[in-house]
């Protein structure tokens, strides 16, 4: 046991150098703090030291050395770029404007990193590139109508060039097709010629279709002449309901000199009397 004035002197001792330990405390704690990383589950963190690359952690915790290590955050979630509207001149000389939205995702962090500098601008500069060449060699007409198979083809295009860099194309989509102000006028003309051409075409297949029943059907009446004279009854039966109305027929069926002389007056008046005379 320390007699009591090595005892003072011991704690004395302990007092000048509690500073210093605090200090050094506070730095290892901070040393500590900046050491320690951590990156979410869609994310991964790719860390090079030195300069040198050591490769992508994450998710989760992980460690680094402060001033000697840095490290890079690459999102691995889908992401969308929206290519500008882009002036081209398709293949039959006609000028339109369209626009596309591309959804890619990093499927290899490292790569992502090492072998482009922004890949999310490079990707978006190739869309842009890529789209003017395809809209370029299709004509107007496959374009308005075969969009779902120019979008594979773009995205085949731009999926190919971005696999070196660690990204997937997952789709292209065109969002619209501007045309000219004289484009729309001339196809809405065309469009409605069209429709007049479908018009006249059923209207002249119903005549055509009239015309065979009618003459089956005549040809059933020159068999039965009897038929033909029910048919007669019958429509005179039908035109006699009108009113004000003075019907001729045929004193026989087939006459073509002799006519009944007899008129028939269906008369009503309206305005009171009620009555009717043959």
């Amino acid at each position: 046991m320390l007699p009591y004035p090595y005892i003072g002197l011991y704690f004395l001792g302990i007092e000048e150098m509690l500073p210093g330990i605090i200090f050094l405390v506070i730095i290892l704690l901070i040393f500590l703090a900046m050491s320690i990383k951590i990156v979410r589950e869609y994310e991964r963190a790719v860390i090079f030291r030195l300069g040198r690359l050591l490769g992508a952690k994450g998710p989760g915790l992980f460690f680094i050395i402060p001033f000697v290590d840095n490290f890079i955050k690459v999102d691995l979630r889908v992401t969308t770029v929206d290519v500008p509207e882009q002036q081209i001149i398709t293949k039959d000389n006609v000028t339109v404007g369209v626009d596309a939205v591309v959804y890619y995702r990093v499927f290899d962090p490292v790569l992502a990193v090492t072998r482009v500098e922004n890949y999310h601008y490079a990707v978006m500069m190739m869309a842009q590139t890529t789209l003017r060449d395809i809209i370029g060699q299709v004509e107007l007409d496959d374009l308005l109508s075969r969009r779902e198979e120019i979008n594979k083809r773009l995205q085949a295009i731009l999926d190919e060039v971005t696999d070196p860099w660690g990204i997937k194309v997952t789709a292209v989509t065109l969002k619209q097709v501007r045309l000219p102000e004289s484009m729309l006028r001339a196809m809405a003309r065309q469009a409605e010629a069209e429709r007049w051409r479908r018009a006249k075409i059923i209207e002249a297949e119903g005549e055509k279709q009239a015309s065979i029943i009618l003459g089956e059907a005549a040809k059933i009446y020159e068999q039965h002449p009897a038929a033909l004279r029910l048919r007669e009854l019958q429509t005179l039966l039908e035109i006699a309901k009108e009113k004000n109305l003075i019907i001729i027929s045929p004193s026989t069926l087939g006459a073509e000199t002799s006519l009944l002389g007899t008129a028939i007056a269906l008369s009503r008046k309206t305005s009171g009397s009620g009555g009717s005379g043959e």
